[in-house]
């Protein structure tokens, strides 16, 4: 995948051309959340039902939890990966049904992590370096925002010690929702944020910069992610 413009002519009566609708990736951005959740209750009933194979199930947690970790911290809570999958194998081989705090961490894991996998997919390994590390924040906010959300992020800010703050004015997935009136449609929208912080850290990973990636709305259909870098292993 290239991040470059596509030169003319490039139209339907192309025979190579290749077309996704941007409606169905704006409600596919969306309906990620509900399915996730979906998933996770599934997934966290069956231990339950088995009642014989709590062992089986938190070993296909570690499992799961070892072959999708990528390293550093992703959404609301930088750690919250590695905690959230020792936390489902607990309740897995309790056989005991999650709670509400324990259900939110999981799916926070499950999206961020397919958004970590997504975002490394979508940089390509061939790519030459940057030299800088503000030169890959701003690829992050012109190049691959503009490839997932078809539009720019609309500020950057840093206080050049390894914390760059991103403001999209407009996010994509908000735009397209409908919410009540009231304080709780920014609670309810926060979970909308994690699959997109998982792309973002995902990109950064695979171009070489270890960081953490938080966001969060004040006012919809505004989104603010905060990336904090993290010193080199090596």
């Amino acid at each position: 995948m290239s991040f470059e413009s596509v030169m003319p002519p490039y139209n339907a009566s192309d025979p190579t051309a290749s077309f996704l609708n941007s409606s169905c990736l704006d409600f596919l951005l969306i309906e990620l959340v509900p399915m996730a959740y979906r998933v996770t209750k599934q997934l966290d009933i069956a231990p339950v039902e088995g009642a014989g194979t709590p062992g089986d199930a938190a070993s296909s947690s570690v499992s799961h939890s070892q072959a999708a970790g990528g390293g550093g911290g992703g959404g609301p809570a930088g750690g919250a990966p590695a905690s959230t999958a020792s936390g489902a194998v607990a309740a897995a081989g309790s056989g005991r049904k999650m709670d509400e705090d324990e259900e939110r961490d999981a799916v926070f894991y499950r999206l961020e992590t397919l958004g970590y996998r997504v975002g490394q997919g979508l940089v390509e390994r061939d790519r030459p370096r940057f030299n800088d590390t503000l030169d890959v924040i701003k690829f992050v906010c012109k190049d691959l925002w503009s490839l997932v959300f078809r539009k720019q992020i609309d500020n950057l800010k840093t206080n050049h010690r390894g914390v760059y703050v991103l403001t999209d004015n407009s996010f994509k997935p908000f735009s397209r929702m409908s919410t009540e009136t009231g304080g709780q449609a920014v609670v309810r929208a926060q979970p909308f944020l994690w699959f997109p912080c998982g792309i973002v850290r995902g990109a950064l990973a695979a171009l070489g910069i270890n960081a953490t990636v938080q966001a969060e709305t004040n006012e919809l259909p505004a989104a603010i992610f905060q990336i904090k870098t993290l010193p080199s292993n090596t």
